[in-house]
């Protein structure tokens, strides 16, 4: 299949054009792609080709993260692709050490979205990577940090508490907090919320696992307190919210 035949079929499989390339060209540190169900790059925008140190965009169309970047990096984009599609569960604000073909690396923030068509089918993966203007002897810090931020996404079903997080980054509660508020917006009492509200979100829309189970599943002590902390975030109780994804899921 040629490139134009890859790209022609995915935006024909996702029922509407797709420009958001093009705009992404004029924001230099900021990486755009969107991607096919076989993690196959169906549009990228120009920083990302410079990076892979490419001339031109159809030098990426058609090929994967695991056939431009280097090992083991490539095949951990291509994971990371493959988990979206088959689950539907975005990654947003992933904090990764990204190491370029060019020999650049630099810490960005990454966002990954299942992209579904008019049948509500998952038929490809978008995501941006926005570098993080930090200084060099920061590096450190980071790293520590991402190693929180991982931890916080694997062990949301368990008592989170700050001053063992900092204890794991190396970290006094304080700093860690202040470097999850200048990377993240929020307190990192806020982000392990919000990261648990998504996790419900994502299990209401793609299951019908009880809600009782869902509050285990998301570290919360019983219902109730998962009920209200769902309302607060949302807006609405969690069994409102299924029954809304699932009436637009089928209309």
């Amino acid at each position: 299949m040629t490139q134009d035949e890859i790209r022609s079929a995915f935006f024909h499989d996702l029922g509407r054009s797709w420009l958001a390339d093009e705009v992404f060209d004029a924001v230099p540190d900021c990486v755009f792609f969107v991607k096919d169900r076989r993690g196959r790059y169906a549009a990228v925008n120009q920083t990302l080709v410079e990076r892979c140190e490419r001339q031109d965009k159809d030098e990426l169309i058609g090929r994967t993260a695991a056939e431009l970047f280097p090992e083991p990096l490539g095949e951990s984009f291509t994971e990371q692709d493959f988990d979206v599609l088959r689950n539907g569960h975005p990654i947003r604000g992933k904090l990764e050490l990204h190491l370029y073909p060019n020999g650049n690396q630099g810490w960005c923030l990454t966002w990954k979205e299942p992209v579904c068509n008019s049948a509500g089918e998952i038929v490809g993966v978008a995501g941006i990577s926005r570098d993080l203007p930090i200084r060099s002897d920061y590096s450190s810090e980071l790293q520590a940090v991402s190693t929180v931020l991982r931890h916080i996404d694997e062990h949301l079903e368990e008592s989170l508490v700050v001053s063992d997080l900092a204890k794991l980054a190396g970290l006094s509660a304080y700093q860690l907090d202040q470097r999850i508020r200048t990377l993240l917006g929020v307190s990192i009492r806020q982000h392990i919320t919000r990261r648990r509200i998504e996790r419900a979100c994502h299990l209401l829309e793609r299951g019908d696992e009880s809600l009782s189970s869902i509050a285990f599943d998301c570290g919360y002590s019983d219902q109730s307190a998962f009920t209200r902390q769902f309302r607060q975030s949302v807006g609405i109780p969690p069994g409102a919210y299924r029954e809304r994804k699932t009436k637009k899921a089928k209309s």
